[in-house]
Protein backbone atom coordinates (compact mmCIF):
# COMPACT_ATOMS: atom_id res chain seq x y z
CA UNK A 1 0.00 0.00 0.00
CA UNK A 2 1.46 3.44 -0.91
CA UNK A 3 2.73 5.60 1.92
CA UNK A 4 0.08 8.26 1.32
CA UNK A 5 -2.64 5.63 1.48
CA UNK A 6 -1.41 4.32 4.82
CA UNK A 7 -1.80 7.82 6.27
CA UNK A 8 -5.23 8.11 4.72
CA UNK A 9 -6.15 4.71 6.08
CA UNK A 10 -5.60 5.83 9.65
CA UNK A 11 -8.00 8.72 9.19
CA UNK A 12 -10.63 6.69 7.33
CA UNK A 13 -10.59 3.94 9.94
CA UNK A 14 -10.93 6.51 12.71
CA UNK A 15 -13.95 8.01 11.01
CA UNK A 16 -15.36 4.59 10.23
CA UNK A 17 -15.29 3.58 13.88
CA UNK A 18 -16.10 -0.13 14.02
CA UNK A 19 -15.78 -0.76 10.27
CA UNK A 20 -15.06 -4.35 9.40
CA UNK A 21 -11.41 -5.19 8.82
CA UNK A 22 -12.00 -7.92 6.28
CA UNK A 23 -11.22 -7.16 2.65
CA UNK A 24 -14.47 -6.95 0.73
CA UNK A 25 -14.33 -6.90 -3.06
CA UNK A 26 -15.98 -4.01 -4.87
CA UNK A 27 -18.92 -5.19 -6.92
CA UNK A 28 -18.96 -3.85 -10.44
CA UNK A 29 -21.31 -3.65 -13.36
CA UNK A 30 -20.22 -2.89 -16.87
CA UNK A 31 -21.93 -0.34 -19.07
CA UNK A 32 -25.60 -1.10 -18.95
CA UNK A 33 -25.25 -3.59 -16.11
CA UNK A 34 -26.33 -3.20 -12.53
CA UNK A 35 -25.18 -4.75 -9.27
CA UNK A 36 -26.64 -3.96 -5.89
CA UNK A 37 -25.25 -4.65 -2.47
CA UNK A 38 -27.07 -5.54 0.71
CA UNK A 39 -26.46 -4.43 4.26
CA UNK A 40 -23.98 -1.58 4.47
CA UNK A 41 -22.83 -1.78 0.84
CA UNK A 42 -22.97 1.44 -1.14
CA UNK A 43 -24.52 1.66 -4.59
CA UNK A 44 -22.74 4.17 -6.80
CA UNK A 45 -23.99 5.22 -10.23
CA UNK A 46 -21.33 6.92 -12.37
CA UNK A 47 -20.32 7.94 -15.87
CA UNK A 48 -17.95 5.67 -17.81
CA UNK A 49 -15.14 8.19 -18.31
CA UNK A 50 -11.59 6.77 -17.97
CA UNK A 51 -10.94 8.37 -14.57
CA UNK A 52 -14.10 6.78 -13.14
CA UNK A 53 -13.17 3.38 -14.51
CA UNK A 54 -9.78 3.75 -12.78
CA UNK A 55 -11.57 4.55 -9.51
CA UNK A 56 -13.68 1.45 -9.90
CA UNK A 57 -10.54 -0.68 -10.19
CA UNK A 58 -8.90 0.84 -7.11
CA UNK A 59 -11.84 0.89 -4.70
CA UNK A 60 -11.74 -2.65 -3.33
CA UNK A 61 -8.01 -2.78 -2.63
CA UNK A 62 -7.90 0.62 -0.97
CA UNK A 63 -11.19 2.14 0.18
CA UNK A 64 -12.94 -1.14 1.03
CA UNK A 65 -9.81 -2.62 2.58
CA UNK A 66 -9.49 0.39 4.89
CA UNK A 67 -13.14 0.92 5.82
CA UNK A 68 -14.84 -2.44 5.30
CA UNK A 69 -17.46 -0.67 3.18
CA UNK A 70 -18.28 -2.60 0.06
CA UNK A 71 -19.11 -0.58 -3.06
CA UNK A 72 -21.23 -1.68 -6.01
CA UNK A 73 -20.84 0.38 -9.18
CA UNK A 74 -23.19 0.90 -12.08
CA UNK A 75 -21.23 2.46 -14.94
CA UNK A 76 -23.01 4.01 -17.93
CA UNK A 77 -22.27 6.32 -20.90
CA UNK A 78 -22.77 10.04 -20.30
CA UNK A 79 -26.24 10.49 -21.78
CA UNK A 80 -27.52 7.30 -20.13
CA UNK A 81 -26.10 8.08 -16.70
CA UNK A 82 -27.65 11.56 -16.71
CA UNK A 83 -31.08 10.10 -17.45
CA UNK A 84 -30.80 7.35 -14.84
CA UNK A 85 -29.53 9.64 -12.09
CA UNK A 86 -32.25 12.21 -12.78
CA UNK A 87 -34.88 9.48 -12.65
CA UNK A 88 -33.59 7.81 -9.51
CA UNK A 89 -32.87 10.99 -7.55
CA UNK A 90 -36.18 12.63 -8.53
CA UNK A 91 -38.09 9.57 -7.33
CA UNK A 92 -36.06 9.52 -4.10
CA UNK A 93 -36.27 5.75 -4.04
CA UNK A 94 -32.76 5.47 -2.63
CA UNK A 95 -31.72 2.80 -5.11
CA UNK A 96 -28.38 4.59 -5.53
CA UNK A 97 -26.62 6.25 -2.61
CA UNK A 98 -24.11 8.25 -4.67
CA UNK A 99 -24.25 9.52 -8.23
CA UNK A 100 -21.97 11.49 -10.52
CA UNK A 101 -23.67 14.80 -11.11
CA UNK A 102 -22.34 18.09 -12.44
CA UNK A 103 -22.45 21.79 -11.68
CA UNK A 104 -25.37 21.93 -14.11
CA UNK A 105 -27.65 19.69 -12.03
CA UNK A 106 -26.70 20.86 -8.54
CA UNK A 107 -28.95 23.96 -8.33
CA UNK A 108 -32.05 22.08 -9.51
CA UNK A 109 -31.41 18.92 -7.52
CA UNK A 110 -30.79 21.03 -4.41
CA UNK A 111 -33.93 23.12 -4.92
CA UNK A 112 -35.99 19.92 -5.21
CA UNK A 113 -34.40 18.52 -2.03
CA UNK A 114 -32.93 15.50 -3.83
CA UNK A 115 -29.41 15.89 -2.41
CA UNK A 116 -27.93 15.49 1.06
CA UNK A 117 -26.19 18.73 2.17
CA UNK A 118 -22.46 18.15 2.76
CA UNK A 119 -21.45 21.23 4.76
CA UNK A 120 -21.34 19.49 8.14
CA UNK A 121 -19.38 16.54 6.78
CA UNK A 122 -16.85 18.81 5.06
CA UNK A 123 -16.45 21.05 8.12
CA UNK A 124 -15.86 18.13 10.48
CA UNK A 125 -13.51 16.34 8.09
CA UNK A 126 -10.48 18.62 8.46
CA UNK A 127 -8.13 16.35 6.52
CA UNK A 128 -10.39 16.58 3.47
CA UNK A 129 -9.50 20.30 3.29
CA UNK A 130 -12.55 21.88 1.64
CA UNK A 131 -10.73 25.21 1.27
CA UNK A 132 -8.27 23.51 -1.10
CA UNK A 133 -11.04 22.99 -3.68
CA UNK A 134 -10.71 25.63 -6.43
CA UNK A 135 -13.14 28.49 -5.81
CA UNK A 136 -15.00 28.28 -9.16
CA UNK A 137 -15.82 24.64 -8.43
CA UNK A 138 -16.78 25.28 -4.79
CA UNK A 139 -19.13 27.99 -5.94
CA UNK A 140 -20.62 25.90 -8.73
CA UNK A 141 -21.46 23.05 -6.34
CA UNK A 142 -23.07 25.34 -3.78
CA UNK A 143 -26.74 26.34 -3.92
CA UNK A 144 -28.43 28.87 -1.65
CA UNK A 145 -25.40 28.88 0.61
CA UNK A 146 -25.19 25.11 1.08
CA UNK A 147 -22.65 22.65 -0.33
CA UNK A 148 -24.26 19.74 -2.18
CA UNK A 149 -21.47 17.90 -4.04
CA UNK A 150 -17.72 17.31 -4.07
CA UNK A 151 -15.75 17.35 -7.33
CA UNK A 152 -14.03 14.22 -8.63
CA UNK A 153 -12.32 16.29 -11.27
CA UNK A 154 -12.78 19.74 -12.70
CA UNK A 155 -12.36 20.84 -16.26
CA UNK A 156 -12.52 23.64 -18.72
CA UNK A 157 -11.96 23.29 -22.46
CA UNK A 158 -8.92 23.85 -24.65
CA UNK A 159 -7.41 22.97 -28.00
CA UNK A 160 -5.11 19.97 -28.29
CA UNK A 161 -2.87 19.47 -31.31
CA UNK A 162 -0.12 17.20 -32.58
CA UNK A 163 3.13 19.16 -32.28
CA UNK A 164 5.07 16.68 -34.42
CA UNK A 165 2.50 16.79 -37.23
CA UNK A 166 2.47 20.59 -37.20
CA UNK A 167 6.27 20.69 -37.31
CA UNK A 168 6.39 18.23 -40.21
CA UNK A 169 3.84 20.30 -42.13
CA UNK A 170 5.46 23.62 -41.29
CA UNK A 171 2.42 24.78 -39.34
CA UNK A 172 2.49 27.10 -36.33
CA UNK A 173 -0.14 27.06 -33.62
CA UNK A 174 -0.75 30.57 -32.22
CA UNK A 175 -0.51 30.79 -28.40
CA UNK A 176 -4.08 32.15 -28.35
CA UNK A 177 -5.76 30.96 -31.56
CA UNK A 178 -8.96 32.23 -33.10
CA UNK A 179 -11.50 29.88 -34.62
CA UNK A 180 -10.71 31.36 -38.03
CA UNK A 181 -7.07 30.36 -37.56
CA UNK A 182 -8.08 26.90 -36.34
CA UNK A 183 -10.20 26.29 -39.43
CA UNK A 184 -7.23 27.17 -41.64
CA UNK A 185 -4.93 24.86 -39.68
CA UNK A 186 -7.48 22.02 -39.87
CA UNK A 187 -7.48 22.31 -43.66
CA UNK A 188 -3.68 22.26 -43.77
CA UNK A 189 -3.36 19.31 -41.36
CA UNK A 190 -6.09 17.21 -42.99
CA UNK A 191 -4.38 14.16 -44.46
CA UNK A 192 -1.00 15.02 -42.93
CA UNK A 193 -0.64 11.32 -42.14
CA UNK A 194 -2.53 8.40 -43.70
CA UNK A 195 -6.11 8.41 -42.39
CA UNK A 196 -5.58 11.55 -40.29
CA UNK A 197 -8.26 14.25 -40.22
CA UNK A 198 -7.64 17.89 -39.42
CA UNK A 199 -9.77 18.14 -36.28
CA UNK A 200 -12.19 16.22 -34.08
CA UNK A 201 -15.32 17.97 -32.79
CA UNK A 202 -18.26 16.40 -30.99
CA UNK A 203 -21.29 15.71 -33.18
CA UNK A 204 -23.08 13.19 -30.97
CA UNK A 205 -26.56 14.38 -29.92
CA UNK A 206 -26.83 15.40 -26.29
CA UNK A 207 -26.89 18.64 -24.33
CA UNK A 208 -23.63 17.59 -22.68
CA UNK A 209 -22.12 16.20 -25.89
CA UNK A 210 -22.45 18.23 -29.10
CA UNK A 211 -24.01 21.28 -27.46
CA UNK A 212 -21.15 21.82 -24.99
CA UNK A 213 -18.39 22.73 -27.46
CA UNK A 214 -20.79 24.27 -29.96
CA UNK A 215 -22.23 26.63 -27.35
CA UNK A 216 -18.74 27.94 -26.54
CA UNK A 217 -18.29 28.69 -30.25
CA UNK A 218 -21.67 30.47 -30.27
CA UNK A 219 -20.62 32.53 -27.23
CA UNK A 220 -17.34 33.73 -28.68
CA UNK A 221 -18.86 34.45 -32.10
CA UNK A 222 -21.31 36.86 -30.50
CA UNK A 223 -24.35 34.62 -30.08
CA UNK A 224 -26.48 33.44 -27.19
CA UNK A 225 -29.36 31.03 -26.64
CA UNK A 226 -31.54 33.69 -25.00
CA UNK A 227 -31.40 37.43 -24.48
CA UNK A 228 -31.56 38.76 -20.95
CA UNK A 229 -35.37 39.02 -21.27
CA UNK A 230 -35.74 35.46 -22.58
CA UNK A 231 -36.02 36.02 -26.31
CA UNK A 232 -34.66 32.95 -28.17
CA UNK A 233 -31.78 33.71 -30.52
CA UNK A 234 -31.16 30.43 -32.34
CA UNK A 235 -31.96 31.93 -35.75
CA UNK A 236 -30.00 35.12 -35.08
CA UNK A 237 -27.12 35.93 -37.46
CA UNK A 238 -24.55 35.22 -34.73
CA UNK A 239 -25.96 31.85 -33.64
CA UNK A 240 -26.40 30.86 -37.28
CA UNK A 241 -22.86 31.90 -38.20
CA UNK A 242 -21.34 29.94 -35.33
CA UNK A 243 -23.38 26.81 -36.05
CA UNK A 244 -22.64 26.86 -39.77
CA UNK A 245 -18.96 27.37 -38.99
CA UNK A 246 -18.93 24.37 -36.62
CA UNK A 247 -20.91 22.10 -38.95
CA UNK A 248 -18.86 23.08 -42.02
CA UNK A 249 -15.58 22.58 -40.16
CA UNK A 250 -16.41 19.09 -38.90
CA UNK A 251 -17.95 18.06 -42.26
CA UNK A 252 -14.93 19.24 -44.27
CA UNK A 253 -12.04 18.36 -41.99
CA UNK A 254 -13.49 16.44 -39.05
CA UNK A 255 -13.59 12.78 -38.07
CA UNK A 256 -15.47 10.11 -39.92
CA UNK A 257 -18.88 9.40 -38.40
CA UNK A 258 -18.85 12.81 -36.75
CA UNK A 259 -22.60 12.82 -36.08
CA UNK A 260 -22.09 9.86 -33.74
CA UNK A 261 -18.81 11.02 -32.18
CA UNK A 262 -18.74 12.38 -28.64
CA UNK A 263 -16.02 12.91 -26.05
CA UNK A 264 -15.06 9.23 -25.86
CA UNK A 265 -14.81 8.81 -29.64
CA UNK A 266 -12.72 11.97 -30.11
CA UNK A 267 -10.42 10.93 -27.27
CA UNK A 268 -9.90 7.59 -28.97
CA UNK A 269 -9.27 9.27 -32.34
CA UNK A 270 -6.66 11.60 -30.84
CA UNK A 271 -4.99 8.79 -28.92
CA UNK A 272 -4.82 6.58 -32.00
CA UNK A 273 -3.36 9.31 -34.23
CA UNK A 274 -6.48 9.72 -36.37
CA UNK A 275 -6.79 13.48 -35.88
CA UNK A 276 -4.35 16.40 -35.79
CA UNK A 277 -6.40 18.63 -33.47
CA UNK A 278 -9.14 18.22 -30.91
CA UNK A 279 -11.15 20.91 -29.14
CA UNK A 280 -12.70 19.51 -25.98
CA UNK A 281 -12.44 19.07 -22.22
CA UNK A 282 -9.14 19.68 -20.45
CA UNK A 283 -9.71 16.34 -18.70
CA UNK A 284 -8.75 14.56 -21.92
CA UNK A 285 -5.11 15.55 -21.50
CA UNK A 286 -4.56 13.08 -18.68
CA UNK A 287 -5.41 10.15 -20.94
CA UNK A 288 -3.34 11.52 -23.82
CA UNK A 289 -0.29 11.87 -21.56
CA UNK A 290 -0.73 8.53 -19.78
CA UNK A 291 2.26 6.21 -19.72
CA UNK A 292 0.73 3.80 -22.23
CA UNK A 293 -0.59 6.50 -24.60
CA UNK A 294 0.81 6.27 -28.16
CA UNK A 295 0.81 10.08 -28.37
CA UNK A 296 2.38 10.85 -24.98
CA UNK A 297 4.67 13.87 -25.33
CA UNK A 298 3.45 14.68 -28.83
CA UNK A 299 0.53 16.93 -27.90
CA UNK A 300 0.49 20.69 -27.49
CA UNK A 301 -2.20 22.52 -25.50
CA UNK A 302 -3.49 26.07 -26.03
CA UNK A 303 -6.52 27.98 -24.69
CA UNK A 304 -9.96 27.55 -26.21
CA UNK A 305 -10.16 29.40 -29.54
CA UNK A 306 -11.92 32.77 -29.54
CA UNK A 307 -13.34 35.35 -31.91
CA UNK A 308 -15.12 38.22 -30.13
CA UNK A 309 -14.40 37.31 -26.48
CA UNK A 310 -11.14 37.20 -24.54
CA UNK A 311 -11.71 33.58 -23.51
CA UNK A 312 -14.21 30.85 -24.26
CA UNK A 313 -13.33 27.83 -22.12
CA UNK A 314 -16.20 26.19 -20.28
CA UNK A 315 -16.49 25.25 -16.61
CA UNK A 316 -17.54 21.75 -15.67
CA UNK A 317 -17.06 19.19 -12.97
CA UNK A 318 -18.07 15.61 -12.55
CA UNK A 319 -18.90 15.56 -8.88
CA UNK A 320 -20.27 13.20 -6.25
CA UNK A 321 -23.75 13.86 -4.92
CA UNK A 322 -25.39 11.86 -2.13
CA UNK A 323 -29.08 11.12 -2.64
CA UNK A 324 -31.22 12.63 0.12
CA UNK A 325 -33.14 9.36 0.48
CA UNK A 326 -30.00 7.30 1.10
CA UNK A 327 -29.97 5.55 4.45
CA UNK A 328 -26.17 5.28 4.27
CA UNK A 329 -25.16 8.94 4.11
CA UNK A 330 -22.32 8.56 6.64
CA UNK A 331 -20.72 5.75 4.65
CA UNK A 332 -21.49 7.61 1.44
CA UNK A 333 -19.52 10.61 2.72
CA UNK A 334 -16.58 8.33 3.53
CA UNK A 335 -16.58 7.19 -0.09
CA UNK A 336 -17.08 10.70 -1.49
CA UNK A 337 -14.36 12.21 0.68
CA UNK A 338 -11.95 9.44 -0.34
CA UNK A 339 -12.75 9.73 -4.04
CA UNK A 340 -12.31 13.53 -3.98
CA UNK A 341 -9.27 13.59 -1.71
CA UNK A 342 -5.65 14.63 -2.17
CA UNK A 343 -4.68 11.11 -1.15
CA UNK A 344 -6.72 9.53 -3.92
CA UNK A 345 -4.92 11.72 -6.44
CA UNK A 346 -1.64 10.47 -4.97
CA UNK A 347 -2.83 6.87 -5.24
CA UNK A 348 -3.58 7.30 -8.93
CA UNK A 349 -0.29 9.11 -9.42
CA UNK A 350 1.63 6.22 -7.91
CA UNK A 351 -0.32 3.40 -9.55
CA UNK A 352 -0.94 4.70 -13.07
CA UNK A 353 1.00 7.94 -13.40
CA UNK A 354 0.43 11.48 -12.18
CA UNK A 355 -0.77 12.73 -15.56
CA UNK A 356 -3.77 10.43 -15.11
CA UNK A 357 -4.76 11.82 -11.69
CA UNK A 358 -8.28 13.33 -11.55
CA UNK A 359 -7.08 16.93 -11.36
CA UNK A 360 -8.63 20.31 -12.02
CA UNK A 361 -10.25 20.58 -8.59
CA UNK A 362 -7.58 21.32 -5.95
CA UNK A 363 -5.08 24.17 -5.67
CA UNK A 364 -2.58 21.82 -4.01
CA UNK A 365 -2.47 19.62 -7.11
CA UNK A 366 -0.84 22.42 -9.09
CA UNK A 367 1.75 22.93 -6.34
CA UNK A 368 2.66 19.24 -6.33
CA UNK A 369 6.10 18.74 -7.95
CA UNK A 370 5.26 15.18 -9.00
CA UNK A 371 2.09 16.28 -10.73
CA UNK A 372 3.76 19.23 -12.41
CA UNK A 373 6.56 17.03 -13.70
CA UNK A 374 4.11 14.59 -15.27
CA UNK A 375 1.47 17.09 -16.37
CA UNK A 376 3.69 20.02 -17.22
CA UNK A 377 2.48 20.06 -20.81
CA UNK A 378 -1.07 20.97 -19.81
CA UNK A 379 -1.16 21.85 -16.09
CA UNK A 380 -0.86 25.63 -16.37
CA UNK A 381 -3.24 26.06 -19.30
CA UNK A 382 -5.79 23.88 -17.51
CA UNK A 383 -5.60 25.78 -14.21
CA UNK A 384 -5.78 29.13 -16.02
CA UNK A 385 -8.80 27.99 -18.04
CA UNK A 386 -10.69 26.81 -14.95
CA UNK A 387 -9.78 29.86 -12.86
CA UNK A 388 -10.66 32.23 -15.70
CA UNK A 389 -14.04 30.72 -16.57
CA UNK A 390 -16.93 33.12 -15.98
CA UNK A 391 -20.35 31.39 -16.05
CA UNK A 392 -22.15 34.68 -15.44
CA UNK A 393 -20.61 36.50 -18.42
CA UNK A 394 -19.50 33.98 -21.07
CA UNK A 395 -20.38 36.07 -24.12
CA UNK A 396 -20.75 39.61 -25.40
CA UNK A 397 -24.22 40.30 -23.97
CA UNK A 398 -26.06 39.83 -20.64
CA UNK A 399 -27.67 36.42 -20.04
CA UNK A 400 -30.84 35.55 -18.10
CA UNK A 401 -29.10 32.77 -16.11
CA UNK A 402 -25.49 31.59 -15.59
CA UNK A 403 -23.88 28.96 -17.78
CA UNK A 404 -21.07 28.78 -20.32
CA UNK A 405 -21.61 25.56 -22.28
CA UNK A 406 -25.20 25.24 -21.13
CA UNK A 407 -28.18 27.39 -20.15
CA UNK A 408 -28.69 27.08 -16.40
CA UNK A 409 -32.32 25.97 -16.37
CA UNK A 410 -33.64 22.43 -15.81
CA UNK A 411 -35.44 22.46 -19.17
CA UNK A 412 -32.08 22.61 -20.94
CA UNK A 413 -31.56 18.87 -20.56
CA UNK A 414 -34.44 18.31 -22.95
CA UNK A 415 -34.07 21.48 -25.02
CA UNK A 416 -30.32 21.08 -25.49
CA UNK A 417 -30.64 17.44 -26.47
CA UNK A 418 -33.44 18.11 -28.98
CA UNK A 419 -31.50 20.97 -30.56
CA UNK A 420 -28.41 18.74 -30.64
CA UNK A 421 -30.40 16.13 -32.55
CA UNK A 422 -31.32 18.73 -35.17
CA UNK A 423 -27.75 19.97 -35.57
CA UNK A 424 -26.31 16.45 -35.56
CA UNK A 425 -28.65 15.69 -38.45
CA UNK A 426 -27.11 18.66 -40.29
CA UNK A 427 -23.63 17.30 -39.59
CA UNK A 428 -24.77 13.97 -41.05
CA UNK A 429 -26.03 15.80 -44.15
CA UNK A 430 -29.69 14.94 -43.57
CA UNK A 431 -30.84 18.56 -43.40
CA UNK A 432 -29.52 22.12 -43.68
CA UNK A 433 -28.30 24.16 -40.74
CA UNK A 434 -31.00 26.74 -41.45
CA UNK A 435 -33.71 24.10 -41.17
CA UNK A 436 -32.14 22.69 -38.01
CA UNK A 437 -32.06 26.11 -36.37
CA UNK A 438 -35.57 27.04 -37.48
CA UNK A 439 -36.88 23.94 -35.70
CA UNK A 440 -34.64 24.67 -32.72
CA UNK A 441 -35.90 28.26 -32.44
CA UNK A 442 -39.46 26.96 -32.04
CA UNK A 443 -38.32 24.55 -29.33
CA UNK A 444 -36.56 27.37 -27.50
CA UNK A 445 -39.63 29.59 -27.77
CA UNK A 446 -41.72 26.99 -25.94
CA UNK A 447 -39.23 27.04 -23.05
CA UNK A 448 -38.88 30.82 -23.02
CA UNK A 449 -42.63 31.30 -22.52
CA UNK A 450 -42.28 29.80 -19.04
CA UNK A 451 -39.77 32.45 -18.02
CA UNK A 452 -41.04 35.66 -19.65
Amino acid sequence: MPHQQRRRGTRVRAVAGTAAMALLGAGCAGAGGTAFGGGDALNVLMVNNPQMVELQKLTAEHFTAETGIKVHFTVLPENDVRDKISQDFSNQAGQYDVGTISNFEVPFFAKNDWLHPLDTYAEQDEEFDQDDILEPLRDSLTAEGKLYAEPFYGESSFLMYRKDVFEAKGLTMPPHPTWTEVAGLAAEADGAEPGMKGICLRGLPGWGELMAPLTTVVNTMGGTWFTEDWKPQLTSPEFTKATKFYVDLVRKHGERGASQSGYAECLNNMTQGKTAMWYDATAGAGSLEAADSPVKGKIGYVPAPVEETKSSGWLYTWAWGIQKASKKSDDAWKFVSWASSKEYESLVGETSGWSNAPAGKRASTYDNPEYREAAGAFADVTEQAISGADPKNPGVQPRPVPGIQFVGIPEFTDLGTRVAQEISAAIAGRQSVDKALATSQKLAEQVAKEYR
